[in-house]
Parts: C-alpha cells; structure tokens; sequence
C-alpha cells in the first residue's frame, strides 16, 4: 500500500507532505504511486478538505476514519482542536493474479491469505482504522512537540524539521 501524508492548515496551505509505502507484510517502505498518481495527490486531498470542515461539525472526534473515496484512493482524517488537518491518502496495492506470483497452489494459497489479512488489504477493516488511527495519534503528538519549539512560527509555517519527518516516517513504519 501507498501512502501519502499531509498536514494542511486553518488557511488550507500545506505545512508538511510525505510519501511512503507500507513496511508490513514485507514492503519496503517505498511508495508505488504512478508519476500521473504523484502528481493527483495534492489534488486529491485538497478537494477532500470540504467534507472535513463538513464532518468536524456533525462528528465530535478528532479522528474522522475514511472521509472519502477517489477511484482506489482512500482518504481519511484527523483534525486537531486548532483546526489543523491531518490527511492520509492511502492507495491498496493491486492484487497480482495468484498463478503469476506463485506457480505452486501451496504457495498461491498461503499468499492470498497474507494479502487478505494485511493492514493494506482492505482499507475500511476495523485493523486499518486502528493502524490508522494509532498512526494519527502518533503524528499528532510529534506535530505537538514540534509547534511548542520557540523556532516555529504557527499556525502557517511549513514544518521543515528533519527531525519531525524522521518521527512521521518512524511511526508510519510502526503502523503501516
């Protein structure tokens, strides 16, 4: 799975954006965005921000699940007392035919239940909104830590410390 990462402010400017892929079921950490895809994914967020200032009204939580869909992008949400979003689109890897990863049946069949039961295989199972979720919360804490530093100037500078996506990158290795 593919994941793209962004911290948008009240004014709907970015402050951080990140890629990365998954590190479970044995990624490697890399995204698998197309370039055309790389290109969408700024785009594809930014026009999910509507139904997040939409849904933070009628929903009292913070974190938002799966707002939205857009074609195999799924984006979901967290939004911060300050009214900072945090978005997270995430792209399933697309299944490749068991008989061209696999030629024996034994082997077709234990890697269809690893793609079935990976956090990356269904984005709306319960264990990828808590993977989700846990990410979220992590990200939230550092985002925290690094606004509190006398260096930053909130609430639209961009968050540029090295520091911050090492902790962004560490906690989607942890959890995605």
């Amino acid at each position: 799975m593919s994941y793209y990462f962004a911290i948008i402010s009240p004014l709907d400017t970015p402050l951080f954006e990140h890629e990365f892929g998954t590190s479970k079921s044995g990624g490697d950490g890399q995204p698998r965005f197309t370039e055309q895809a790389r290109h969408l994914n700024q785009f594809i967020l930014h026009s999910s921000l509507d139904i997040v200032e939409e849904l933070q009204w009628t929903n009292g939580q913070l974190y938002l699940k799966v707002i939205d869909k857009f074609f195999q992008n799924y984006i979901t949400a967290f939004v911060t007392a300050s009214n900072v979003k945090f978005l997270l689109l995430h792209q399933p890897t697309t299944s490749v035919p068991a008989n061209a990863a696999a030629p024996n049946t034994a082997q077709a069949a234990a890697s269809s239940r690893v793609n079935s039961t990976s956090v990356g295989a269904n984005p709306t199972s319960p264990q990828t909104e808590e993977a989700i979720r846990n990410f979220m919360n992590e990200v939230y804490e550092n985002y925290v830590k690094a606004i509190m530093s006398p260096f930053y100037k909130a609430p639209n500078m961009e968050i540029r410390s090295p520091v911050f996506r090492q902790r962004v990158a560490a906690a989607g290795r942890k959890y995605l």
